[in-house]
């Protein structure tokens, strides 16, 4: 159960829409490496976890990247709102625009939609937690790449926001994997599983 609070994260505040930034910002609102992928892969890896104090991290880390999700997708509005269509033509978003008027939809930044196979929830708590490090690793450089393009300080406040809780999450994945290792029967878990015929006193 979630107690939702009406505000944002972190403020949005855009007063020059620009849909061709809006297309960029996208990408982590439905890309694999984006924040709805995040949050659906650490709040689907929870149940598998064996141990509270991790399982309470992914769920911590899957609601906070619900609050990112909905931080992109008032980026994404704020920067297309009232737009004209000639706007819309010249930036090159009426494809989009055909498909969803200037509504808020997951896909990537070339127009790939997001689906299900893009995130992994394996039920191995070593396996999901390196990848959520990776994930979060590959969410921080696209927050970095979305850096380098765009130039609006209102746009790049909160992206670099949404940069350093990426940084956080990461190490607080890495303190979770450490705990994991120093908490399993055997400590030479990569390669030894004790249900196979194997030494693991090795």
């Amino acid at each position: 159960m979630w107690e939702y609070e009406k505000r944002l994260q972190f403020p949005v505040k855009i007063t020059q829409p620009n849909a061709k930034i809006a297309q960029i910002i996208m990408s982590q609102y439905g890309v694999p490496d984006g924040e709805m992928g995040a949050s659906l892969r650490y709040l689907s890896q929870r149940y598998a976890t064996p141990f509270r104090e991790v399982a309470g991290i992914m769920t911590d880390i899957g609601t906070e990247e619900l609050a990112h999700l909905e931080m992109v997708a008032t980026i994404v509005h704020q920067l297309t709102k009232n737009l004209t269509m000639e706007e819309i033509e010249a930036a090159g978003f009426d494809k989009y625009y055909v498909d969803h008027t200037l509504g808020i939809w997951p896909q990537a930044a070339g127009g790939v939609p997001f689906n299900a196979c893009e995130f992994q929830s394996k039920g191995d708590v070593i396996t999901d937690l390196v990848e959520d490090m990776a994930a979060e690793q590959k969410a921080r450089t696209t927050y970095d790449n979305i850096l380098r393009m765009v130039k609006d300080p209102e746009v790049c406040e909160p992206i670099r926001f949404l940069r350093e809780r990426e940084l956080v999450h990461f190490q607080r994945f890495g303190e979770a994997l450490r705990l994991t290792k120093e908490r399993l029967n055997c400590q030479n878990y990569y390669q030894c599983n004790p249900g196979f015929d194997c030494n693991c006193d090795n």
